[in-house]
């Protein structure tokens, strides 16, 4: 008879500020090796970026769970909070070999003992698993995030031409020209988006030096008459991994309030397609709030279906 192996317990270690290089490659692995089992990356591009982000600060605070009866044991969980003690947001993973073990529950713990007032907290992909530790430690759902995925066969019968509003016409960001026109336009098209609206010009930065970023897949909708920068469409590709094949992305669409109501949004939305399918990619995907039920409606008209949901909790004093 074999005898049964112990069950771990956890310490968990706090780490203010950006982790060092090595703890920080321990994170990146931990969370590829949890989009690798769960189809959904844990982690948002938000967080890999301000977990690299040497400037930080007391913006960010990462608890790490290890088995404390291994010396330098593998990383079992991470949680990250970004944000500001009135206003934080949580993501947490937990390695797929690790599940089950109370490694979750002993990170919600560490977190809850912070005493953040404000916190919330995303399950990319609402797994079961995580639907029911938030329920059991108080948070509930007040936010849903839809994935919406395009196929190559469905554009085909529902997208149509692009036809841009008299006077107005398309081009390419100029890295180095376009910044701070592009930042005041995201400011006025997102002004009531709680993060998107809030994109400062490092933030810009820390994107266009992404291994992805293509200048030429960022499409400016300007005025012919004085170069006023009136939409945009900034497009994204995430390369193949695995048996999973690239798949192109509407990063971000925005228009301007002095350009809204004459089918900009919808003109732009369609030249990104347009440019993602030149690539030759098969599918598109896209991000979208599931109570803005105009955008829904547009997406869906063009061919979009659902495909994934992100869901935000909160806790009852949030």
């Amino acid at each position: 008879m074999t005898a049964a192996q112990p069950v771990p317990t956890w310490s968990v270690e706090r780490i203010a500020g950006a982790p060092d290089p090595a703890a920080l490659g321990d994170i990146r692995r931990l969370a590829s090796a949890a989009a690798e089992a769960d189809g959904n990356p844990p982690l948002s591009e938000q967080t890999l970026l301000t977990l690299r982000a040497q400037d930080a600060g007391d913006r960010l605070l990462v608890l790490a769970a290890r088995d404390a009866g291994q010396q330098d044991g593998e990383l079992a969980g991470v949680a990250v909070i970004s944000g500001s003690p009135d206003g934080a947001v949580l993501e947490l993973v937990v390695g797929p070999d690790c599940r089950g073990e109370g490694v979750g529950t002993a990170l919600i713990e560490a977190v809850l003992a912070e005493g953040i007032s404000d916190l919330r907290g995303w399950s990319h992909g609402n797994h079961s698993a995580a639907a029911d530790l938030a329920a059991r430690f108080g948070f509930a759902p007040v936010r849903e995030l839809w994935r919406m995925r395009l196929t190559r066969a469905a554009a085909e019968q529902s997208v149509p031409e692009v036809r841009l509003p008299d006077g107005v016409a398309l081009r390419a960001f100029v890295r180095g020209q376009d910044e701070e026109a592009w930042l005041a336009a995201n400011a006025a098209a997102f002004a009531h988006h709680p993060e998107q609206g809030a994109t400062t010009r490092a933030d810009l930065e820390a994107r266009m030096d992404e291994e992805w970023f293509d200048a030429d897949g960022f499409l400016l909708a300007v005025r012919e008459e004085d170069g006023a920068l009136l939409g945009f469409h900034w497009t994204k590709v995430h390369p193949a991994v695995g048996a999973h094949p690239a798949m192109g992305e509407v990063y971000v669409v925005g228009v301007t309030p002095e350009a809204q109501g004459l089918g900009l949004g919808k003109a732009l939305t369609i030249a990104g397609i347009d440019h993602l399918h030149g690539k030759g990619l098969q599918a598109i995907m896209l991000y979208v709030d599931a109570d803005n039920a105009a955008a829904v409606a547009l997406y869906r008209k063009l061919g979009f279906t659902r495909w994934d949901v992100d869901v935000m909790y909160a806790g009852k004093s949030a």
